[in-house]
C-alpha cells in the first residue's frame, strides 16, 4: 500500500505536500465562511468557487502545453511559491480588517491562475519521481495525502474561525507552502526519471486534443469526470448551506461534514492504491453510488444522518477521483502527459465554474436540498449512460450473477455470431 514511498524524491514531496495540503484546507473552509459571513449568499461562495477553477477552464490546455515543455520542478518551485503569496496577502488584508469580497474574489483568482500550471505539472512530475512501476500506488497515495489533510484542515480552521478568526488561517496556509518548496530543493535531479520534454513548436495544443479524440478509453473518461465535478462535487456550497440554512449550525458543523467526508475520501484513496488497478467498472459503479448517495444525503432529516452519509460519498468520490486520474496517466505516452492531464485537471476542475453559480442559484431559489439531489441525480445518470457507451464500443454487455454467495455484477465480452453458431 505504501511502496512509493521507498523512493526518497517522492517522500519528500510527499511529506511537504502533506504540510502544505492542511494549510490549503484550512483556506478552503475559511474563505467560504468568510463569503458567506460577508455576504450571506450561497451564490457568493458559488461565484468565488466560480473564480478559483475558472482559469484552468480558460487556460487548462495551454498550461499543459507549457508543462511539456518546462523542466517540472523548476515550474512547481514557481507555482507554489505564488501561491503561497497569496495566502499570505488574503492574511493581512482580513487580519488588518480591510478585507472585502472582491479581496477574496481576487486571491481566489490569482490561486486558479497558478492552479494553470501547478496542477499538471504536479500530476505530471509524478512519474517522474517514481517510474511507471510505482505510478498507480504513488497517484493513490497522493490522493490519500490530500484527504489525510482534509480531516486535519478543516477541524483546525474551525477551531481558528471561531477563536481568533479567519484571518489565521489565511496565515497558516500562506507559510505552509514553505514545507514543500524545500522539499523540491532537496530532491536529487539524478534520481529523477528522465522524461524528453516536448520542443516548441506550433500545433502542440491541437496535438494533445487529436491525442485523446483518438483513444476511446481516454475521452469517455475525461467526459464521466466532467459531469461528476461539474455537478457533483460543489461541496462548497451546499455543505456550508446545509450547516447555516438547513440546520441552523454554525462553523463547526460545517468542518464537521469536510472532516467526515475526508475520513471517507482517505478509505477510499488507500483501498485504491491497495488495488493496484485502475478498471472501467471501478469507476462507473463509483459514479452511480456518488450520486445516489447525494440523493439519499438530500433527503435526510437530521444533521448526524447527513454528516453520516458524507463518509460514503466521500469514499466513492475518492474512487471515482483515483480511478480516473491513474487510468489516464496510465494510457498515455509520456511525452503527452502533460498535456493529457491538464485537459484531464480542466475538465476536473474547470468544471466548477459552471457547476458552482448553478448549484448556487438552484440552493437560493429551491433549497439546498433540491441542489444537492440534482446534482447527484445529474452524476448517476452520467455514469449509467457512459458505461453503457463504454460497453457498447469495446462490445461487452453487462453481467449479473453470484460468486461465492455475494452478487456479482461486471461487464463480459458479447457473444458474436461466429460464436453463437459454433456453439449451435
Amino acid at each position: 500500500m505504501f511502496s512509493s514511498l521507498k523512493v526518497r524524491n517522492y517522500r519528500l514531496f510527499f511529506m511537504g505536500q502533506v504540510v502544505s495540503n492542511i494549510g490549503t484546507w484550512m483556506q478552503r473552509i475559511a474563505q467560504d465562511w468568510l463569503v458567506l459571513s460577508l455576504t450571506g449568499s450561497a451564490t457568493a461562495v458559488g461565484v468565488t468557487t466560480a473564480l478559483q477553477f475558472l482559469p484552468m477552464l480558460l487556460f487548462g490546455l495551454y498550461g499543459g502545453v507549457l508543462v511539456d515543455r518546462l523542466p517540472k520542478r523548476r515550474a512547481l518551485l514557481f507555482t507554489q511559491s505564488a501561491m503561497g503569496a497569496t495566502g499570505i496577502a488574503l492574511a493581512v488584508l482580513t487580519l488588518t480588517g480591510q478585507v472585502q469580497v472582491w479581496h477574496v474574489y481576487l486571491a481566489a483568482f490569482a490561486v486558479g491562475l497558478a492552479t494553470v500550471v501547478d496542477n499538471p505539472a504536479r500530476q505530471s512530475f509524478v512519474s517522474e519521481m517514481v517510474g511507471p512501476d510505482q505510478l498507480q500506488n504513488a497517484v493513490s497515495l497522493n490522493s490519500a495525502n490530500f484527504q489525510s489533510a482534509r480531516l486535519i484542515g478543516p477541524a483546525v480552521a474551525g477551531v481558528m474561525i471561531t477563536g481568533v478568526g479567519t484571518g489565521w488561517a489565511f496565515l497558516a496556509n500562506g507559510l505552509s507552502f514553505v514545507a514543500p518548496l524545500v522539499g523540491l530543493l532537496m530532491m536529487r535531479a539524478r534520481e529523477l526519471y528522465v522524461v524528453e520534454r516536448a520542443p516548441r513548436g506550433k500545433g502542440q495544443l491541437r496535438e494533445g486534443l487529436q491525442y485523446v479524440a483518438k483513444r476511446p478509453e481516454l475521452i469517455w473518461t475525461i467526459v464521466l469526470v466532467g459531469f461528476v465535478s461539474t455537478f457533483g462535487f460543489n461541496f462548497p456550497v451546499y455543505l456550508s448551506a446545509f450547516a447555516d440554512d438547513v440546520f441552523h449550525a454554525g462553523a463547526g458543523s460545517y468542518s464537521l461534514f469536510n472532516t467526515v467526508m475526508a475520513v471517507g475520501s482517505l478509505a477510499g484513496a488507500l483501498l485504491a492504491a491497495r488495488r493496484g488497478t485502475a478498471r472501467m467498472r471501478v469507476l462507473v459503479v463509483g459514479a452511480v453510488a456518488f450520486g445516489t448517495l447525494e440523493m439519499m444525503a438530500a433527503l435526510a432529516p437530521s444533521l448526524w444522518l447527513f454528516a453520516l452519509l458524507m463518509a460514503p460519498i466521500g469514499m466513492f468520490g475518492m474512487t471515482v477521483n483515483v480511478t480516473a486520474n491513474t487510468s489516464v496517466q496510465m494510457a498515455t505516452d509520456p511525452a503527452m502527459r502533460g498535456r493529457v492531464m491538464a485537459l484531464y485537471m480542466m475538465v476536473f476542475m474547470g468544471g466548477s465554474p459552471i457547476g458552482a453559480p448553478i448549484a448556487g442559484w438552484i440552493t437560493d431559489a429551491y433549497g439546498v436540498r433540491a441542489g444537492l439531489a440534482v446534482g447527484g441525480a445529474i452524476a448517476a445518470v452520467a455514469a449509467v449512460t457512459i458505461g453503457l457507451v463504454l460497453a457498447r464500443v469495446g462490445n461487452l454487455r453487462l453481467s449479473v450473477g453470484w460468486n461465492r454467495g455475494h452478487p456479482q455484477v461486471r461487464f463480459v465480452p458479447r457473444e458474436t455470431q461466429e460464436q453463437l453458431a459454433a456453439a449451435a
